[in-house]
């Protein structure tokens, strides 16, 4: 279904003439991220040869989408920069609220309940501004992008970090904060830091038990959490073309998981089938007449060492499948070695549950090659030894998959068919455990494990893979079973051995859907009134932060020196928090609360200045605010790996944090914090984050000098009266200064109108 048939005709009928026109400056054969980046500039006509990796430029995207938790705060920002409507095609899609715990049965009428004032809001105000509205339980936001949304040679911002899902069709999607899809939503160039471009080349074909799902998760264990930061990883080689759209999909979405940019596959018939099965031949046409332009120059993949910054190789018919866990997404092991570990570890052998679904898997054909497995469960007399949990990507999937006779199959095997949403993937499980704390097992086809994440269990060891493999260790209920090679007792005694998962990549007899979900904006926005009670818990109107005084920050308590991994989700939790998305002042409870404090080990307890007491981080850095205080905040590597979300940056800002002083940055939060007003600083010396004490005093000086590629001072004073000082390092340009001194990003639009 088409909503956008205007604007991809236009961008296709000048596509080519940008790209040949950006070729000719460059003088060289391009890449495809290049071709679409280059084609996307704010200024038509390219004037500069930008400098991958340090300079930063404009852009115009083509699209927003956005996802209900996210989408809160993303509007109540853009109802404040003055706008009629949004200046590009955008939508919002309800997915992450709704919590998974008995079925969809009763798990969707209960969330239409429970969170009618936040979906009565984004309606209303989708309505006023021009802006596509997709109703709970029509499906998960990237997902349901591919089906309807995403095109080959395209650019769009989500605010979500799996926004990147799209480049299984051949668009550059990138995942921002609100406050930047507010900027390509009023019209305003959107700024992004020229990426390094990393070249995977792919060879062979997927045979057996290894899915698409596999090449991410082995490509994270050779990336890790942060090698891909700052880097959009272009796909390449016949081993790519050999891959469904949906498994691009899959391979793009969890680049999120190495800190990429984006990631992006070049188009060939897999996308054209895709875009032909959903109802989207005239964007087929389209992309086959300028089918040149929507992948690299033939020079490129003839030569790749010299166009890319870094090649890696995977060869697809050597794949094996991989478990990647616990705790982080990198931590990759294939089956063949997994059982050795979770030995030598000490894991939880016994597989509790298995859940498959998420954004990153909840396809047509991820689900078909899961229900080959559930068929195979009464077909050799097995029985399932793991509850099994089941999250289709959209309403299409799920009516396609029951026509198809799908859903009976796995209801078969006791798998509970939840709501065509997130649920457990960001926090939204609802888990019935007889110890909330217990040491346990869990796989997924998910693509974050951080603790906590799925169940609130810290202690939930939780590995992530591909749909088939979740399915087979629920049947299986051991961490150590390898269903490449080991047998099950069947119910007669005999041991049996699964057969490798088949599933189609397309439906044989198309899709089918009774309702999308889809509610179109209003044809008179300007009538709809948006309101928002006073009294209300879950939405609450933005006031502007305060500009900068025009002075240095002087002897700053610090608030927390945190201690390891510090990511959106340890700054600001989901789960039962996402209630509080639109409001800020109620989420601000929860800053920080899942970091570690460096000088104690302990979570959400911090030295008071005032009382001299330990408690909650939140409730010091609210003390502090009422007297006028700011605080700094001190971190190491990666700080705000993860999630999207804005609110990491905005609670801070908001409880008057002004500084977060890290050893590196993950790059959508350090954009986050840029845009509120904050200032983001990284040791040009890692060794000075262990100078810092739990009760300095900290200044930060030559704020009056701040300027691009200079440093800034930090000057310690010790309990005992001591100093040291120190440099510290900023990626700050002229425009990103101007924000800080606005006090956001968001006040110099306002100061625009």
């Amino acid at each position: 279904m088409i909503y956008d048939m205007d604007m991809l005709k236009a961008f296709y009928a000048s596509y080519a003439a940008k790209v040949n026109l950006a070729a000719g400056k460059l003088g060289r054969p391009m890449t495809l991220t290049e071709k679409i980046l280059y084609a996307h500039l704010y200024e038509e006509g390219i004037q500069t040869i930008y400098r991958r990796g340090e300079d930063y430029v404009n852009f115009r995207p083509d699209r927003v989408a956005m996802q209900d938790a996210t989408a809160q705060m993303a509007l109540l920002q853009f109802m404040n920069a003055g706008k009629s409507c949004s200046a590009v095609p955008a939508t919002v899609h309800c997915d992450h609220l709704i919590q998974a715990c008995k079925g969809v049965g009763s798990d969707l009428p209960a969330a239409c309940e429970a969170n009618k004032e936040v979906y009565d809001f984004l309606r209303s105000v989708a309505e006023k501004y021009g802006i596509g509205f997709w109703k709970p339980g029509a499906g998960i936001i990237h997902q349901v992008v591919l089906e309807n949304y995403a095109f080959p040679g395209g650019m769009m911002v989500g605010t979500d970090s799996h926004t990147p899902n799209a480049g299984g069709l051949g668009m550059i999607a990138i995942g921002v904060g609100g406050a930047d899809a507010v900027d390509v939503m009023a019209g305003m160039e959107w700024e992004l830091k020229m990426p390094k471009l990393i070249g995977v080349r792919l060879t062979g074909r997927l045979n057996g038990w290894a899915s698409p799902k596999d090449v991410i998760l082995k490509l994270a264990g050779i990336l890790t959490v942060k090698g891909g930061t700052n880097a959009v990883i272009e796909y390449f080689g016949e081993g790519a073309s050999s891959l469904s759209a949906t498994g691009k999909a899959t391979i793009c979405n969890m680049g999120a998981e190495v800190g990429a940019t984006t990631s992006v596959f070049p188009f060939d018939d897999e996308m054209d089938r895709y875009l032909c099965a959903t109802g989207r031949e005239e964007i087929a046409v389209l992309a086959r007449a300028n089918a040149a332009c929507l992948k690299a120059d033939p020079e490129v993949e003839a030569d790749p060492e010299t166009y890319y910054d870094r090649i890696i190789d995977i060869n697809l018919s050597e794949l094996e499948p991989y478990l990647n866990g616990p705790f982080t997404p990198d931590a990759a092991c294939p089956v063949s070695d997994f059982a050795e570990k979770v030995k030598k570890n000490g894991y939880p052998q016994r597989m509790e549950v298995g859940l498959i679904g998420s954004c990153t898997n909840s396809s047509y054909q991820d689900l078909s090659r899961a229900a080959s497995l559930a068929r195979q469960v009464k077909a050799k007399g097995l029985k399932m030894a793991a509850p099994l949990i089941i999250n289709p990507g959209s309403e299409q999937v799920y009516c396609t998959l029951k026509r198809d006779g799908m859903i009976a199959d796995f209801e078969a095997v006791g798998g509970v068919i939840m709501t065509n949403a997130c649920g457990p993937c960001i926090g939204q499980w609802k888990r019935e455990t007889d110890d909330p704390a217990r040491p346990n097992s869990i796989v997924t086809s998910f693509n974050r494990n951080f603790a906590k994440r799925a169940d609130g269990n810290p202690n939930t060891h939780a590995f992530v893979a591909s749909p088939e493999i979740a399915m087979a260790f629920a049947i299986a209920g051991d961490l150590c079973f390898n269903p490449l090679t080991d047998t099950l007792v069947a119910s007669n005694g005999e041991r049996v051995k699964l057969d490798p998962p088949v599933g189609e990549t397309l439906p044989v007899d198309g899709f089918t859907v009774d309702d999308n979900g889809y509610v179109a904006p209003s044809a008179d926005g300007g009538k709809v009134e948006v309101s928002i009670r006073p009294d209300s818990r879950r939405l609450q109107k933005l006031e502007p932060f305060a500009p900068w005084d025009g002075n240095d920050f002087l002897e700053m308590p610090l608030l927390i020196k945190t201690q390891g991994k510090c990511t959106t989700d340890h700054i600001s939790m989901a789960g039962p928090w996402l209630r509080f998305r639109g409001h800020l002042e109620n989420i601000s409870d929860n800053m920080l609360m899942g970091a570690v404090n460096a000088f104690n080990c302990q979570t959400n307890r911090v030295w008071n200045r005032l009382s001299g007491a330990y408690e909650a981080v939140s409730a010091v850095a609210k003390q502090y605010k009422a007297r006028g205080i700011s605080s700094i905040v001190v971190a190491e590597e990666n700080y705000g790996e993860g999630s999207s979300r804005e609110h990491a940056a905005m609670e801070p800002r908001y409880l008057n944090v002004r500084v977060i002083l890290a050893k590196s940055f993950a790059r959508i939060h350090e954009t986050n914090l840029k845009k509120q007003g904050m200032l983001a600083l990284t040791f040009r010396n890692k060794e000075d984050y262990d100078k810092v004490q739990e009760h300095d005093r900290i200044s930060v000086l030559g704020l009056n000098q701040f300027a691009p590629g200079k440093p800034l001072y930090v000057i310690l004073k010790h309990q005992d009266g001591t100093t040291e000082t120190f440099e510290a390092l900023h990626t700050y340009n002229e425009m990103q200064i101007r924000w800080f001194k606005a006090g956001s990003a968001l006040n110099t639009i306002r100061a625009k109108e």
